[in-house]
C-alpha cells in the first residue's frame, strides 16, 4: 500500500517509544523493591478537581451529551473570557475564543486555516516535536532555528529577521516551552511580532503552560500585544484534564468563521461531556485548588533543579514555567563512557529505574547532549529519583 508523503514525513514520537520501553522494564521489576519512577511524560499527577468530576457525572446523568456548536459551548467561551480578564487583565471577547478537541485540534485548525503548501514556519530548536508535525501535515515546512541558553532556548527577533525569506509565512513559538520550561520575554515577543507583522506574516503562540508560570515577568499572554496574535491553549496542564482532550484557540475575529467551518467538517465539536465538566474549572474552589497546585509544581522545581545540578546534570536556564528540566548530560556521559543522551536515558532507566526522555525528539541543536526530566510527579517521587541517580553515579 502506497503511503501519502505527508505520513512519511512524520517521524516517530520518541517520547512514547521510550515510554513503551520503560513500561516494559517496569513490568519486569514489578515484584522488586525498586519500581520504575516515571519522569518522562509531561502529565500532571493531579487529576481534575472534585467539582469538575462531579460536573461531568451530572452532565451524563442528565443526558446533556448531544453535539454542541462547533466553536464550543457559549457559557464555556464566556468563562474563558472572564478568566483572561481576571488572571491576565485582558479583554478577550468570547466571540474570539474557539473551544477545540485538545490543543492538538487547535494547532491543526490554525495550520490548515493559515498555511499553504510550500510555506515555511520559523520555530526554535529545541521545541515540542508535535508542533512541527502539525505544520508538516499542512504541507508546510517547519524551519528549526538553533537556540542557546543565552537566548533562553527561544527565538530572538534578530533570528526571525535574518531568516525571513519569501517563502516564510510566520512563526510558531511556545511560551513556556516544552522541553525547556522557558518563556519568551514580553519585550522580545513584541519585537518578534512587529517583524512578523511587517512582513504580513502570522504569529502563533502555544500557551498551554501559561497557567503554570512562576515568574510575573514571563507569566503574560502574548495576546496582550495585538488582536492579530493567535494563541493555542489547553485544559490539560494547568487545569489537570489531560485525557479529557479539551483545548481552545484565541484568534482574530475575522478568522472565527474559517476556523468554525474547518471544525465543523473535521471534528463536528469538542467532547460535550468534557465541555460541561470544564465549566466547573472556573468555580472559586477549583481555581483556589489550581493555584495551590501551581505552588506545588513550583516547589518541585525549586527542589529538583538544584539537585540535578549537584549531580552533574547542568540545567543552563532555570525554568520559569511548566514542569520540565532541560539538563545537559555531556559530563556524565563522558564519565560513564556513554555516547549521547539516548544511551544515557536507557542507562538511567536500566540501572536507576528512572524513566527520562532523551533530547532526540526535540530537534537537532545539540539535543544529543540533553535529556528532559518531567517534574509533574510527586515530591516523594522526585526525591527518590535523585537518591537513585546519586547511588547510580556513586557506584559507576
Amino acid at each position: 500500500m502506497r503511503l501519502a508523503s505527508r505520513a512519511e514525513r512524520i517521524e516517530p514520537f520518541y517520547v512514547m517509544e521510550v515510554a513503551k520501553a520503560a513500561s516494559q522494564l517496569a513490568r519486569e521489576v514489578a515484584q522488586g523493591d525498586k519500581p520504575m519512577i516515571f519522569l518522562n511524560i509531561g502529565e500532571p499527577d493531579f487529576t481534575a478537581p472534585p467539582a469538575v468530576q462531579e460536573a461531568a457525572t451530572r452532565a451524563i446523568r442528565e443526558g446533556r451529551t448531544q453535539y454542541t456548536h462547533a466553536t464550543g459551548l457559549e457559557p464555556l467561551r464566556e468563562r474563558l473570557s472572564d478568566w483572561y480578564r481576571q488572571r491576565f487583565q485582558l479583554d478577550i471577547p468570547a466571540r474570539r475564543i474557539v473551544v477545540t478537541a485538545g490543543a492538538s485540534a487547535a494547532l491543526q485548525l490554525a495550520c490548515l486555516a493559515l498555511m499553504e503548501a510550500g510555506d515555511d514556519i520559523l520555530m526554535p530548536d529545541p521545541s515540542y516535536p508535535c508542533n512541527r508535525h502539525f505544520v508538516s501535515a499542512a504541507d508546510s515546512r517547519a524551519v528549526l532555528l538553533p537556540t542557546t541558553a543565552d537566548e533562553r532556548f527561544q527565538l530572538s527577533a534578530d533570528q526571525v529577521q535574518s531568516h525571513w525569506q519569501a517563502s516564510t509565512r510566520g512563526v510558531l513559538l511556545a511560551s513556556p516551552s516544552n522541553p525547556t520550561g522557558t518563556s519568551v520575554h514580553p519585550d522580545e515577543m513584541r519585537r518578534i511580532h512587529n517583524i512578523v507583522s511587517a512582513h504580513g506574516g502570522i504569529t502563533l503562540v502555544d500557551e498551554i503552560y501559561l497557567g503554570l508560570s512562576y515568574d510575573d515577568t514571563f507569566g503574560q499572554s502574548a495576546l496582550a500585544l495585538d488582536d492579530q496574535i493567535i494563541s493555542i491553549n489547553s485544559f490539560s496542564k494547568y487545569f489537570n484534564m489531560t485525557g479529557w482532550r479539551l483545548g481552545w484557540l484565541v484568534v482574530p475575529e475575522s478568522l472565527v468563521p474559517v476556523i468554525e467551518r474547518l471544525a465543523q467538517n473535521l471534528f463536528i465539536c469538542p467532547s460535550t461531556v468534557a465541555q460541561h465538566a470544564a465549566l466547573a474549572c472556573f468555580d472559586g474552589d477549583s481555581l483556589a485548588l489550581y493555584e495551590q497546585r501551581r505552588q506545588e509544581f513550583k516547589a518541585r522545581r525549586d527542589f529538583f533543579i538544584p539537585a540535578l545540578r549537584q549531580l552533574g546534570l547542568s540545567v543552563p536556564v532555570m525554568p520559569d514555567g511548566a514542569f520540565y528540566a532541560w539538563a545537559d548530560c555531556q559530563e556524565l556521559c563522558q564519565r560513564l563512557g556513554l555516547r549521547d543522551s539516548w544511551d544515557f536515558s536507557f542507562e538511567v532507566m536500566r540501572r536507576a529505574h528512572v524513566a527520562i526522555t532523551p533530547g532526540r525528539d526535540f530537534g537537532q541543536a545539540h539535543t544529543e547532549h540533553f535529556v528532559r526530566f518531567s517534574t509533574a510527579s510527586s515530591m516523594t517521587a522526585l526525591q527518590q529519583a535523585v537518591q537513585r541517580l546519586q547511588l547510580m553515579l556513586e557506584t559507576a
